[in-house]
Order: C-alpha cells, then structure tokens, then sequence
C-alpha cells in the first residue's frame, strides 16, 4: 500500500560505533527518501566517527576503521544533511528510542540547529511490537515473505523497514494510512527529551522518568534543589536532554 503523505518522508537507519546515545558516534547512515508522488531516492554515507570502532561493533556491521578513516566527518556533512531532512517526516526501525537522539546529539555537537521535534516519527519496529512481536529480519519475512540477506546493512535494513512499512498497511484494516496517525501509534513514550529522561505526565507537566526525582515534576525540583540542575549539566546525560532541562529552567523564570 503507498503511503499517503502531506510531507515527504525519509526511512533512515544508523551504524555506529555502540549503543550509548551521549558517548557513541555514527559511521553510516542510510536514508531513503519518498516524495509526495511517490518517487524514491537513496543515499548511504559512511561517516568518520573520529574515534575507534570496537572490534565486536565491527562484527556486527561489517565496518572498520579503515573503511571510514577518509570519510567525511558528521561536522562536515551535517548542514548539508540537515537540509535533506528539512520539511520531512522521519520513520525507522527502533528509531525512537536511538535513531532519533543519536542524530539529535551528533546534529547539537556539529552545531547545526535542526528541530528534530517538529517533526513526525513513524517507528515500524513498535507498530510490528504491537501487532506481531519480532525482530527486523522476521518483520522482513512475516509480511514481505522474503529472506532479509544481509541484516545490519544499513542500506538493506533501510529499504527493509520501508517494504514492512507498506505491507502492515496492506495487512492491518485498522491502521491509518496517515504518517501523523502512524506516528502516534508507534510513539513508545511521550518523551520531551528523545532520551526519555524527562517525560510528560498525564497533566502533560514535564517530570523527571529517572533517578530519586523519578516522577517530580522539574520546575519543582529545580526550586527545590538547584543543585540537581548542575549536576545534570556536568554528568553523563545526552546534549539535548541538557538542552531541555535548561529551556525549562529558562522558561520557569519567565513565568
């Protein structure tokens, strides 16, 4: 079934050097970008993480340091890129939960001021969670009926995620053809941080989803204890979760 957009869309998929959103880098990325009518253009592009990649992420994804060591920085790639993303819905496979804040981070560190929150994310992975628990390649193979050959591509895992995308519309009535209405299906939290460390509650207030706060709402906690805000800023928390504590913080002063 073709998707029914009122934006472009882009399926993308990340490689990288692990799985920590604040510390780890990409080294590919792969997007496939569908326009209102339909057409479909790709494009895969190693990128220089400017740090090793460990040897066992290397067995994952088949790409070394010596495969990227002349490849383009993201700092030099990222104004260039965030263009192409300018306008467009986003839609990938677990991308929500990494994805999403990992570009988010490698776009706060290069500087280029993208706001990745207004835009809508389609998470296949969630919808197929919600209708038929599996992993990518059995997503693959339950509703495309073919073998995904080579998993942890990223240029193969991208199309992938498109082809499941388009048959979960086909298979399932009550899905919407409509990427807002996608996305609000495959949203797995109401994060305001992509992160998920702060969080809306049912009033829609922002409250911390971790640590002894876990629950509080952060105005009150930063009146309550102005230290904590520091503490935050110079821990191990991703850039744009520091990003948001700090508009809130700014924000209750102006209210």
């Amino acid at each position: 079934m073709r998707l029914k957009l009122k934006n472009p869309i882009i399926f993308f998929d990340l490689e990288t050097t692990g799985i920590n959103i604040a510390s780890d880098r990409i080294v590919e990325i792969a997007y496939l970008k569908v326009d209102l009518n339909g057409n479909e253009t790709s494009k895969t592009i190693l990128v220089n993480p400017e740090m090793p990649i460990p040897a066992k992420v290397t067995a994952i994804h088949g790409i070394s340091d010596d495969d990227v060591k002349d490849a383009p920085t993201f700092n030099e790639i990222a104004k260039s890129l965030a263009r192409e993303f300018e306008g467009c819905d986003l839609a990938g496979y677990n991308s929500v939960k990494f994805d999403i804040p990992l570009l988010a981070e490698e776009f706060l560190r290069a500087g280029v001021d993208i706001d990745l929150k207004r835009r809508k994310f389609v998470d296949v992975q969630i919808i197929f969670m919600k209708m038929e628990p599996r992993t990518l390649s059995a997503a693959y193979k339950f509703f495309v009926n073919k073998e995904l050959t080579d998993a942890h591509s990223a240029q193969a895992d991208t199309m992938a995620t498109y082809e499941v995308l388009q048959a979960q519309l086909d298979r399932y009535p009550n899905l919407e053809n409509d990427v807002g209405k996608l996305a609000e299906f495959s949203a797995h939290t109401r994060n305001v941080d992509f992160a998920g460390r702060i969080v809306y509650n049912e009033d829609d207030v922002e409250v911390f989803n971790f640590g002894k706060y876990k629950g509080k709402p952060v105005v009150e906690v930063l009146a309550h204890d102005p230290g904590y805000y520091g503490w935050m800023m110079n821990g191990d928390f991703p850039l744009y979760t520091k990003k948001v504590l700090t508009s809130i913080k700014l924000n209750s002063f102006k209210k």
